[in-house]
């Protein structure tokens, strides 16, 4: 019988299965209503590069899934999000950690789009370009937004971080019925259950 390529001790065949989506603010990065405009008002919750460092080196492709109207709000150009972005995963990689590419909604929710959470679009932009099982995906995020679209997404599981948004999202979700699979303090929480759960 013929073995399955190994990476960090997991086969391929397991690998490609092992999908986390990330919300950005309030979940990788504190949070801010002013928006988050700068590099010098990006900072790093405890725990979060620690956290994608854990998930790529159990063999999960990470992506980022991010609403960030501040850029039709002219608040920030879609270079300069790109900017901070670079920025946060070179900081990431330098942590030991992964995230292979990130997707992002840039408009209002006025614009009806169906790229800004809830709706589904950026995870299915992500499914489309890498060919992803999207019903063995998790999803983490702060907002009842984020669990509504992993649900809307046909996610397999749901993780809600208590950073950020994540005690008001919990009221807004029991108002709706809907469930996460967990709730985690943060996200380095999450992931030490997403793994053995996973």
């Amino acid at each position: 019988m013929t073995q399955e390529p190994m990476t960090n001790g997991l086969t391929l065949s397991r690998l490609v299965k092992r999908i986390a989506f990330l919300d950005r603010d309030g979940v990788i990065n504190h949070d801010s209503s002013d928006y988050i405009k700068s590099w010098s008002e990006f900072h790093f919750l405890p725990g979060s590069i620690e956290a994608v460092k854990r998930l790529t080196l159990n063999g999960f492709l990470v992506f980022l899934i991010t609403n960030q109207s501040a850029v039709s709000r002219g608040m920030i150009s879609q270079k300069g999000l790109e900017y901070i972005h670079s920025r946060m995963m070179k900081e990431i990689e330098k942590g030991g950690g992964h995230i292979k590419d990130i997707f992002y909604c840039p408009h209002l929710s006025e614009d009806n789009c169906t790229c800004r959470k809830p709706e589904p679009g950026l995870i299915y932009m992500a499914q489309k370009a890498y060919n992803l099982d999207i019903s063995s995906a998790v999803m983490v995020g702060d907002s009842s937004k984020d669990i509504e679209c992993a649900v809307n997404a046909g996610c397999g599981m749901a993780v809600l971080v208590k950073t950020g948004n994540g005690n008001k999202a919990e009221e807004n979700l029991k108002e709706k019925n809907i469930r996460p699979n967990f709730i985690a303090n943060d996200l380095y929480h999450a992931v030490n259950w997403i793994i053995p759960h996973y």
